[in-house]
């Protein structure tokens, strides 16, 4: 039985007219992928289309794509998909009209100048409407069948005057399309304070949701200026490392344990997982570095052979009575 793990619907009803070998609607990973690519358009904005007719594309080529309505135009960003890319989930591929020709390279360029005036023209009629919307950035369909506006704002906006009068200058269907400020920095891109391009401009397809609670588990310091991105919101990199933290600091006993060594009872105050070390202070406020091997070694060496023990590692991390 073929796994029905990508969608895909041919506009005529059926696919006996063309190669993309589709059966029941569903993509077959071994026999159909190859005919998916994945194309890059302005502010980083990426799609799946289907090569039905198998032009002979290479990375950073140029194609003409079906568009909601009309043709658009993006680049070649990958032409062998990874198994582990989600491709659509349920939803219609759509499909790859033909290599992109001279014409439409001097279209595309054309198009630019259009945008940086419809930008300029929807910022001064944000003014005049008095609207609490930023723009963001703006897309021109290659057959100028629809431009698109980005903007972020913190609350609802009613922008439907504003869409009138855009579409009344530019004689073309408008969009108006609010994004968050993660998607905002996405599309403008930048660089990170590492001083690489950003993630999320580079190679970040799906935003995952960050919280302060992935800087406290790696002993980051919660000091906002440190922990935010470029977009004001919470560093991705914070979850690129936050495995690793939980599975190193799971060998160790948790913070605030008293663990015995052959100095007495102490608390343990600090943890290294650089080093495999921990700090445990005593009542007479003296501390000690202690290697987690030998801490180990000694729990169940004390436990083994006095017949007492002070508990293994599972014992000292659960709270006390």
């Amino acid at each position: 039985m073929r796994s029905p793990a990508w969608s895909v619907t041919c506009n005529r009803g059926s696919c006996s007219w063309c190669s993309c070998n589709v059966s029941g609607n569903y993509l077959d990973r071994e026999n159909d992928m190859p005919n998916v690519i994945q194309l890059k358009f302005k502010g980083e904005r990426t799609a799946f289309y289907l090569n039905a007719q198998q032009f002979p594309f290479r990375v950073k080529d140029f194609a003409i794509v079906e568009a909601e309505k009309g043709e658009d135009m993006g680049m070649v960003n990958l032409i062998e998909i990874p198994p582990s890319m989600k491709v659509n989930g349920n939803e219609a591929l759509k499909r790859v009209l033909r290599k992109a020709n001279d014409a439409d390279i001097i279209r595309y360029q054309s198009n630019k100048a259009v945008e940086l005036r419809a930008r300029e023209a929807c910022r001064q009629k944000i003014v005049v409407h008095n609207l609490e919307m930023k723009l963001v950035d703006c897309e021109y369909q290659l057959d100028g069948g629809k431009i698109t506006f980005y903007f972020t704002a913190e609350k609802r906006v009613d922008f439907r005057e504003l869409v009138k009068d855009l579409a009344g200058e530019y004689r073309t269907r408008i969009e108006l399309r609010q994004i968050g400020v993660r998607d905002e920095a996405k599309r403008l891109g930048g660089y990170g304070v590492c001083g690489r391009k950003l993630c999320c401009s580079s190679w970040i397809s799906e935003f995952a949701p960050i919280t302060t609670q992935a800087a406290k588990e790696q002993n980051l310091p919660l000091n906002p200026n440190k922990l935010a991105g470029v977009c004001g919101r919470l560093k991705c990199c914070l979850m690129y490392e936050r495995d690793f933290y939980n599975q190193a600091i799971a060998q160790f006993p948790e913070l605030a344990k008293e663990i015995t060594t052959e100095k007495g009872t102490g608390t343990i105050t600090k943890i290294d997982i650089f080093h495999d070390t921990l700090t445990v202070k005593y009542p007479n406020s003296e501390t000690e570095v202690l290697m987690l091997a030998l801490v180990k070694d000694k729990i169940y060496k004390c436990e083994n052979d006095c017949g007492h023990g002070h508990g293994n590692m599972e014992e000292l991390k659960k709270p006390r009575a």
